[in-house]
């Protein structure tokens, strides 16, 4: 029998040329959510998984359960490989993506290659680990095949509606009681094993007021000069958000912004409704239940001068943040070592500031990691920005560390 470590690392050579056609193809096609209908996404990528040998379980997330996520239809998918008895070792990454927005030099859609990065919306977050997870575990097959003992199995889990929350991506799955991994690695960037990550809280907010002819502003009631009070007063409040600073490296401060506003009828009626859409960011050491308190009392308060007003607010989304669980400390480490090895420099555990379907596995009590293709950095990546990239040579250096990492985990 060969060195199951050398047949996964020529594996993965021989197939590098397939991975970045595979990737270029989920790129190509759109599942921009919103609208967040996906579908179709997931019927290609279920078809380029069954092209490559896996059989593929298709997972329809009833239409009224998709309504009230606020989107239009996703199909998750699971590939199970089982090698022998063992611990259940589950892949993470999602294929919705955020619309591409303005501002683009190459085809959001086209897969375009440039200077060794692919140019395309999702082609980092997180598209790019359908492709990680799937090549390692083709070479943890070729491994098996060639006589590598391996005790256990591993899950591609590929799911719709992270950019949504993801209630009805790995939630819905573990909740169906369709998948009950020992372990979870989700989507994340080369040069980090992520063990923890923010909350977050999204919460609408409308100010009705009473319309008016503007010729005559004070027969009505200003709902936009309310909403200004009532902006001006968090954004004062957020400049003390800084004070504050994780103990988690790569966490940071907690963070508030204001991210939709809509308002008025018209240019000459005084507007008798103005609605607005916050995002406010958690570190793991905040209780998300008083940080919503605080944000509802701010509001209200700056709001109850206005004589005619009133303010509702409603909750969108409460994210959870990710903390490291009792049982993963094994897959954290041997993470770590095997990037380290692989990238050619330090790769340690760490937070970020961002916050991810991880937490449906942890809150579930499945251990879970972050670790994936891409850069050093979301910045460096374009995540969620214009001209999206991903270094095809951390694509293909991740999955080594993934497909080693599942060697080390399940071997007899």
């Amino acid at each position: 029998m060969s060195n199951p470590e050398d047949i996964i690392r020529a594996t993965l050579e021989a197939e590098r040329d397939a991975q970045v056609r595979f990737l270029a193809e989920l790129v190509k096609m759109p599942s921009d959510n919103p609208p967040g209908d996906c579908s179709a996404h997931g019927e290609r990528a279920a078809v380029l998984l069954e092209e490559l040998g896996f059989t593929v379980e298709r997972h329809p997330v009833p239409e009224e359960t998709v309504k009230a996520a606020g989107m239009i239809s996703a199909t998750n998918l699971i590939v199970r490989k089982k090698f022998g008895e063992g611990p259940v070792i589950a892949l993470n990454a999602h294929g919705d993506v955020v619309p591409p927005g303005e501002g683009w030099t190459k085809d959001p859609y086209g897969a375009e290659i440039e200077d060794g990065w692919m140019y395309g919306r999702g082609v980092a977050v997180s598209k790019s680990d359908f492709a990680t997870y799937t090549y390692a575990l083709i070479a943890l097959e070729r491994a098996a095949a060639d006589g590598a003992a391996l005790n256990g199995s591993v899950e591609l889990h590929f799911t719709y509606d992270e950019e949504a929350g993801g209630e009805i991506g790995p939630r819905w799955l573990i909740d169906q009681g369709l998948s009950k991994p020992d372990l979870s690695i989700g989507a994340g960037f080369s040069y980090n094993v992520v063990t923890a990550h923010n909350g977050c809280l999204h919460l609408e907010v409308t100010v009705h007021g009473k319309s008016a002819h503007a010729a005559m502003p004070y027969t009505g009631h200003d709902a936009l000069e309310a909403a200004n009070a009532v902006l001006s007063a968090l954004y004062d409040w957020r400049k003390d958000l800084g004070k504050t600073v994780s103990e988690i490296e790569g966490i940071g401060s907690p963070q508030m912004t204001v991210g939709l506003i809509e308002g008025g009828i018209n240019t000459n009626v005084v507007p008798d409704r103005v609605t607005f859409r916050l995002d406010r960011r958690m570190i793991p050491e905040e209780n998300s239940e008083q940080a919503e308190a605080e944000l509802r009392a701010l509001i209200e308060s700056a709001a109850e001068p206005f004589e005619g007003i009133t303010v509702t607010i409603r909750r969108i989304l409460l994210a959870a943040p990710l903390m490291p669980l009792e049982g993963g400390e094994d897959l954290t480490e041997r993470l770590a070592a095997r990037a380290a090895e692989v990238m050619g420099e330090p790769v340690a555990a760490k937070g970020v500031p961002l916050y991810t379907d991880a937490r449906h596995y942890t809150a579930a009590g499945i251990p879970t990691v972050l670790y994936g293709a891409g850069p050093h950095t979301i910045e460096e990546a374009n995540a969620h920005r214009a001209d999206e990239r991903l270094p095809l040579e951390d694509l293909h250096k991740a999955t080594e560390v993934v497909a080693l990492t599942l060697l080390d985990l399940l071997k007899a």
